[in-house]
């Protein structure tokens, strides 16, 4: 299997605080891969510090065999790396379809967006019934399914996911983990998703990494994760 996304040695600090300690991990071209670890261990700082975005990085990160640690956080977008962030991003005063369009400036290439916005829209049927309404006015779940649908108009090979279900109700957090599993099966978008609910991420993913302090302490198949004891007793439950 090859890897589309590989860091080595990322390190990331907030001014003076260091949060990530010199991490190395993988992501598979096709293929979903999760990050664990309780509130600040680093997952949403990992995230930043591939899109090099309001944080400060050292180390190697690679997309399909190109150095991107020196880019901007933009020149990353282009190179078909989408990010769905913590908080989601929404344009408040901005209807929705205007939301989705602002997903195409990432794109080198923006013919075809009217089919990207329809295919979207079929995988998210409540967005089309409020395409003209302000995103400010929508649910938290239409939000966050409206930040996803923005990063995928700019047609990711990796998208990279902040707690996609947080403060959502069951029923919406299992309509958008569904959707997300057709995205990658269907379209071959690779994922690195940062969830809290570890049971969900790892039925999602293929791969995991644990984190603790801006470490990697453990990783493997998802599978594997799952079956740990460490694991399941601190973060399913079990």
């Amino acid at each position: 299997m090859s890897h589309l996304l590989e860091a080595r040695g990322l390190r990331a600090r907030y001014g003076n605080t260091r949060v990530l300690h010199g991490i190395d991990l993988d992501v598979d071209e096709g293929k979903v891969t999760t990050l664990l670890g309780a509130n600040g261990a680093g997952k949403t700082t990992t995230l930043r510090a591939l899109c090099r975005l309001m944080v400060q990085t050292s180390g190697t990160v690679t997309l399909a065999g190109s150095k991107i640690d020196a880019l901007s956080t933009e020149q990353i977008a282009r190179l078909g790396v989408g990010h769905v962030p913590d908080g989601r991003g929404t344009f408040m005063g901005l209807t929705t379809e205007e939301n989705l369009r602002l997903g195409v400036s990432s794109r080198n290439n923006r013919v075809g967006a009217d089919e990207d916005m329809a295919r979207i829209y079929g995988y998210f049927p409540r967005l089309a019934e409020r395409k003209r309404q302000q995103a400010g006015t929508l649910s938290g779940g239409e939000q966050q399914m409206l930040a996803i649908g923005r990063a995928l108009m700019g047609r990711p090979r990796l998208l990279l996911l902040d707690e996609p279900s947080f403060g959502l109700a069951p029923l919406v957090v299992k309509d958008i983990f569904n959707i997300m599993r057709r995205i990658n099966k269907e379209e071959g978008v690779s994922i690195l998703l940062v969830e809290q609910n570890a049971r969900l991420a790892l039925d999602l993913a293929d791969s995991a990494y644990l984190l603790e302090t801006g470490r990697v302490v453990l990783s493997g198949s998802a599978a594997d994760m799952r079956n740990n004891d460490a694991v399941r007793r601190a973060y399913l439950g079990e």
